[in-house]
């Protein structure tokens, strides 16, 4: 019973630190976005979008497992496996898209929206779980 209840902390601690984290990967996501369509300017493939990209994709596979494992165990009201897949999915897509002028806007921001809702709704669920 200990050992499942330390692993379990140990999974929160990590989904708060990745949501976290991703959030911060979104807002630098769409200062970049905005930086691509001021400036009508690419980012380097090599050096800019790729490590961005890969940087992103690390985390947001993690957070899809860990946090798609929590919403299984413990269901919480609101929160689906599916919007976590979406959300990943979503992520990888942003990250990329962000330092290209020719991504569409409105599609672009409804997609960083979608998926700062759900990592702020994962944040919560998870702290609400602890109390």
């Amino acid at each position: 019973m200990f050992k499942e209840s330390v692993i379990k902390v140990e999974m929160e601690n990590n989904i708060l630190i990745l949501s976290k984290k991703l959030l911060v990967d979104l807002e630098t996501a769409h200062k970049r976005f905005q930086h691509s369509k001021e400036e009508g300017a690419r980012g380097d493939f090599h050096s800019e979008v790729k490590p961005f990209a890969d940087e992103v994709k690390l985390s947001a596979d993690a957070w899809r497992k860990s946090a798609g494992q929590w919403i299984r165990e413990n269901n919480p009201k609101n929160l689906h496996a599916n919007q976590i897949e979406t959300a990943a999915d979503y992520l990888e897509v942003i990250s990329v898209q962000a330092f290209f002028p020719e991504t569409s806007k409105k599609r672009f921001l409804d997609q960083i929206q979608s998926v700062e809702f759900i990592l702020n709704s994962m944040i919560i669920a998870v702290e609400k779980a602890r109390q």
